[in-house]
């Protein structure tokens, strides 16, 4: 009973709870399938897969769940190749996809509103009728209020322009929400702006009050909590502050459906407290923007640390000094930087001539391009579970992880062979329920004497 029974109604789920989306297909779909079976929603981790891929995916999930079990998709911010979001969500639009999780943006893109508003018509009592659900994660309270408003007037009218929305979705989509929910990720793995539960949650969730009463909303936005939340404590806090549902994350990656190797899954049953550290994104590298990730017993995150300094420090390769650059060459990446390079510009001949031709023209942008390379073999690495190169793996995960692992310490869960995501699901809520009554009836009890 925790949690928004609309959000559980509208999904049709039977807890108000989500496993959220991790990238290049960690949330499998193996584990979208088995938690669809058990009446949950979680979201099949599209970031940095191919497009191919992906359609493969959704067909196995569609073919397993049918047509009434809850899934969605994840969409990601691409401010390297926006065509690249635009391809995900003409194929999230062909496979009918009525729930997507999105992630990592900064401002409302074509895509989303694409996405969100295909489809929509007013309803026969004049409000807005929206049949795609797409819930907003966000860390920061100007994103938070771009994603509760309208589309932006400008994103409307280049995609009506275009022939992508029809002149009834346009209007609708300068009157409802651009976002169905809002997903408040505080502290978590991965892309993280470090914020804290308890500040975030409430101060959004009075911003959803004030921005829906100021729209004149017949329906409200929902609002949910992620990021820390591995203990049933942390989601009955996340409860009682007034989040309609909860989301997880790195709890879920140390389960036998995550799609990533037994080697990451023994490392993540052993992460406690202190554990994590915090490295540059690669997907964000020039920007400076972090990532939260396993650091005890790997050099990942020290190692990339040290690649985004000598990037902020030079302007070009030939600036780095000789003894740093054959250390990097021979540790770091085990090859050279020319080998780097032309298997990064092989690449980018492929999927995107023009950013290659802007490297090309800039040492500097060569340089990132090149120590971006160490990001992706990083994360190649870890979920291949290769013996090689085992202390560069980059896993994210945040440090929900160890209050998971702490509160199931001796107990058949202890091992993540033994951790199915949809048990895991029920566990947490379960536990959520019993510790908040357990207080209410401590609560009684100090009243009676």
């Amino acid at each position: 009973m925790l949690g928004s029974a609309e959000f559980r109604k509208d999904y049709g789920v039977d807890l108000a709870y989500v496993a959220g989306a991790m990238y290049k297909g960690i949330a499998s779909s193996d584990l979208v399938i088995r938690m669809g079976r058990a009446s949950l929603l979680s979201f099949l981790g599209t970031g940095g897969m191919p497009l191919a891929q992906i359609e493969r995916e959704l067909d196995r999930i569609q073919g397993e769940l049918g047509p009434t079990r809850a899934f969605g998709a994840n969409l990601l911010a691409n401010l390297d190749d926006p065509r690249l979001e635009m391809a995900t969500v003409e194929l999230l639009l062909k496979a009918n996809v009525v729930n997507v999780e999105a992630a990592a943006f900064t401002q409302i893109s074509d895509g989303v509103v694409w996405y969100r508003f295909k489809g929509a018509r007013w309803g026969a009592d004049g409000e807005p009728a929206v049949r795609r659900r797409l819930i907003a994660k966000v860390s920061r309270a100007e994103i938070a209020e771009s994603f509760l408003r309208p589309a932006p007037p400008a994103v409307v009218e280049r995609l009506r322009a275009a022939g992508r929305l029809s002149a009834e979705e346009a209007e609708v989509a300068l009157r409802a929400p651009v976002a169905s929910d809002i997903c408040v990720e505080a502290d978590s793995g991965g892309h993280t702006d470090r914020g804290v539960l308890i500040v975030l949650l409430p101060c959004i969730l009075r911003l959803r009050d004030r921005v829906c009463r100021a729209q004149g909303y017949a329906k409200s936005v929902r609002v949910g909590a992620a990021g820390g939340i591995g203990a049933p404590e942390s989601a009955a806090a996340a409860f009682l502050m007034g989040a309609d549902f909860v989301l997880t994350g790195s709890i879920n990656q140390c389960t036998v459906e995550a799609g990533t190797s037994d080697a990451v899954k023994d490392l993540l049953q052993r992460v406690a407290l202190g554990d994590t550290a915090y490295a540059p994104a690669g997907d964000m590298f020039e920007l400076g923007a972090r990532v939260q990730v396993v650091g005890r017993g790997l050099l990942f995150a020290p190692r990339a640390n040290e690649l985004y300094e000598l990037y902020r420090r030079h302007s070009s390769l030939d600036e780095i000094d000789p003894q740093v650059r054959r250390r990097i060459e021979e540790r770091y990446l085990c090859r050279s930087f020319a080998e780097v390079w032309d298997e990064t510009r092989s690449y980018f001949e492929r999927s995107n001539p023009a950013r290659l031709r802007e490297m090309e023209r800039s040492p500097k942008a060569k340089m990132a391009a090149i120590f971006r390379w160490y990001f992706v073999h990083s994360t190649r690495l870890a979920l291949r579970g290769s013996a090689e190169q085992k202390t560069d793996y980059q896993v994210q995960c945040g440090p929900a992880m160890a209050a998971f692992n702490e509160w199931v310490r001796g107990t058949p869960y202890e091992s993540w062979r033994s951790r199915h995501v949809d048990s895991i699901a029920v566990l947490l809520m379960r536990g959520a329920e019993d510790h908040m009554r357990r207080a209410q009836r401590d609560e009684r009890e100090e009243a009676r004497l």
